[in-house]
């Protein structure tokens, strides 16, 4: 027997599943298939290299292009260290709002989708609405390529891509794109005593990170600056920073994760030539005069390009057409968007929820703003139902 849910009870059971994305999201992404499945609605999934995780993409409508894309991301960030005023994992609702993991970032736009779900297939459409569901996005989008580029091969090509990240369902057309990179610092470890016949790994990273601190300074006024953003102008910020092993020995390892937050496409690797031609030229001298096997690398380990906007975007006429909006914003913060434009989707992101309460204790989402993205959907359909 089919089953119904609201977008209310969806949202609950979604965030009853523990997505973090250091764990597996097999059983959420199993029982969405099962439930579409009970709607006369095949669901293809597939699984990462691991077998552990596993994305989605279900076409509701013909199998012809033309059709919309919604996205979304099953995999939530962790909750260790945070100070929750209930289970995380068991939706709460409250003066209007429901709080659990993951309500606003982003299982409360994944769950009115999969509500209405049965509605949208009743509804004999004209154009197709594809779901189409990701996993380690907040890993830096390391599950997308491979999803849109599995969309692009088994879907007749979509119109455009409408990301639901939260955005208190306000159209965004354009946001910054975001690089990680792993600086390793090695030096030579001796006794703390003997500091003159060593090299200090942590020393030389704290002058990596002053020469980053004064990349990003440049940036501040670089030709990519662009005040519709806040701020407006590429960031580098260091996330984390680790090395030696006691007081008494010199530190002979570091590392440093950190990352670029870029208005233009290549400015996370300028940042990285400027950073890498610095260490070459006037940190790694000073360290293989006393130890020649001392070395700075520098990796990248994940990129989300950003989302640039187009004045042809069809996504963004549909959702003005849609929502009434009649200007689209930008927003700082990365989305899988970028990745469907560089497949040539077109993509926008409108989604329920504000990005203030992501990865935040007790975080929530307002039951107004799951109302607003149900009637936009609805309105969705319907033109999906026009020839």
């Amino acid at each position: 027997m089919a089953v119904f849910l609201t977008p209310v009870e969806m949202l609950e059971k979604l965030v009853s599943f523990d997505t973090v994305s250091a764990h597996s999201n097999k059983a959420m992404m199993d029982f969405i298939a099962d439930y579409l499945a009970g709607h006369g609605i095949q669901a293809k999934l597939a699984p990462n290299d691991t077998g552990e995780k596993a994305d989605l993409i279900a076409t509701i409508g013909p199998s012809i292009k033309g059709g919309i894309v919604l996205s979304g991301h099953s995999d939530v960030v962790p909750v260790e260290g945070q100070d929750w005023d209930s289970d995380p994992f068991e939706m709460v609702e409250k003066d209007g709002r429901l709080y659990g993991r993951g309500t606003s970032d982003m299982k409360g736009f994944i769950a009115v989708a999969l509500a209405l779900a049965p509605e949208f297939k009743a509804r004999n459409l004209k154009k197709p609405l594809h779901l189409v569901f990701s996993y380690d996005e907040e890993l830096g989008c390391i599950g997308a390529p491979a999803l849109v580029a599995r969309l692009v091969r088994d879907v007749p090509m979509p119109l455009a891509a409408i990301i639901g990240e939260p955005t208190d369902m306000k159209l965004a057309n354009a946001h910054k794109g975001v690089t990680v990179f792993e600086t390793k610092v090695s030096g030579k470890p001796v006794h703390s005593s003997q500091t003159q016949a060593g090299v200090n790994a942590i020393t030389a990273a704290a002058q990596c990170i002053s020469r980053l601190s004064a990349i990003a300074e440049e940036f501040k006024t670089s030709a990519s600056a662009d005040e519709k953003f806040e701020p407006p102008y590429s960031t580098i910020s260091i996330g984390t920073i680790e090395g030696g092993t006691a007081l008494n020995i010199v530190a002979g390892e570091c590392c440093v994760v950190w990352d670029c937050r870029s208005i233009q496409d290549g400015d996370s690797d300028l940042a990285l030539k400027q950073f890498e031609e610095h260490c070459r030229a006037s940190i790694l001298p000073a360290m293989q005069a006393v130890a020649t096997e001392s070395y700075i690398t520098t990796e990248k380990m994940v990129s989300a390009p950003p989302l640039v906007p187009s004045e042809d975007n069809p996504g963004e006429a549909l959702v003005k057409r849609l929502t009434g909006q009649n200007r689209a914003e930008v927003i700082s913060f990365a989305t899988e968007a970028g990745i469907f434009e560089q497949s040539e989707i077109p993509a926008v992101i409108c989604g329920p929820g504000s990005i203030a309460q992501a990865h935040q204790a007790n975080e929530f989402i307002e039951l107004n703003q799951m109302d607003i993205c149900a009637d936009f959907l609805r309105k969705l359909a319907g033109w999906a139902i026009e020839p």
